[in-house]
């Protein structure tokens, strides 16, 4: 009775807390906080408070969004089928006298670009067959180009290529609020379509911008100007703050628009209007574009999206 058996764990120093040795050797240097002196902390932070305030205020347009957006990149080719039908006389006198068209080919390319123009605007506009009016405006800007013998002018190419960035948006909006046709078929290829639509349309986006860093004088105010929108630019394409970028794009380019395109203080009579005005409703069309980006968001080639991921 005397001699009990002890459970108790031996008492010495030298036992082992890991005798197999599967812990971490190196000491625990344990979480460590940011620092909110670094820069780049700062510049996190204030981005992010950005983001949030874009976010809180734009919750009450952020539902009409689409809508003012599809109208806006449809706007230039509105205008444009309203400028042939009023000028009538001089698109033929143009066409036959500096293009050589025949006289009832000319007529006929000019009520083409009209009926189409209207038509797939008010589809786009309606979300109706979005896919074959997107198709429809895509053939007015190249025939017009060839048409017009604007296709290898500098400006008219890169605004052109921004306007197909607009229209790859409204194909891709298209293609999101698209309901799958067939229950149970896998839809793979249709999400992969919708990514590269959307990385296409960011990439051709910013080609007006870069029109607008190569032409005009030169001067401050230009040089910040173009440096702080090429950074934009450049987040929009790889999709970085894509919303945040795009947005502040929307205002550069709209304040821009009103100042530097205004066509109605220049006389009716003046040719610079009709050039002033096709670059003023041109602007707002990629501006449509710029605003489905901010409701949309880059999809999923960007940088925005793998941040997510990882």
């Amino acid at each position: 009775m005397s001699s009990r058996i002890s459970l108790s764990r031996p008492q010495h120093n030298s036992y082992n807390v890991d005798p197999h040795g599967l812990s971490n050797s190196r000491p625990s240097s344990g979480y460590r906080a940011a620092d909110p002196d670094d820069p780049l902390e700062k510049i996190r932070a204030i981005s992010k408070q950005i983001e949030d305030n874009i976010e809180i205020y734009s919750q009450p347009l952020k539902p009409h969004l689409p809508a003012i957006g599809r109208f806006l990149i449809v706007v230039t080719f509105l205008e444009d089928a309203l400028r042939i039908v009023t000028q009538w006389g001089d698109q033929i006198w143009y066409l036959q006298q500096h293009r050589h068209f025949p006289w009832g080919i000319s007529h006929f390319f000019l009520i083409l670009n009209v009926i189409t123009m209207l038509v797939a605007s008010s589809a786009v506009i309606l979300k109706r067959h979005s896919e074959y009016a997107v198709g429809g405006l895509l053939g007015v800007v190249v025939i017009q180009g060839f048409g017009y013998g604007l296709i290898f002018d500098l400006n008219f190419f890169l605004r052109n290529l921004s306007v197909i960035g607009g229209l790859f948006m409204v194909f891709s909006d298209s293609m999101v609020s698209r309901k799958a046709l067939f229950a149970g078929l896998p839809t793979i290829s249709e999400t992969d379509r919708k990514k590269y639509f959307l990385l296409a349309g960011r990439v051709l986006l910013i080609f007006l911008f870069l029109g607008f860093i190569l032409q005009g004088e030169w001067s401050i105010t230009r040089v910040f100007v173009s440096v702080v929108g090429l950074v934009a630019c450049v987040m929009v394409a790889v999709g970085f703050k894509a919303k945040w970028s795009a947005a502040f794009l929307v205002l550069v380019l709209s304040v821009f628009n009103v100042f530097a395109n205004n066509w109605w203080s220049v006389h009716s009579a003046h040719p610079q209007r009709d050039f002033l005005k096709y670059d003023f409703f041109q602007t707002l069309s990629i501006v449509g574009g710029l605003i489905l980006l901010v409701n949309m968001g880059p999809g999923g080639l960007s940088v925005d999206e793998k941040k997510k991921t990882y």
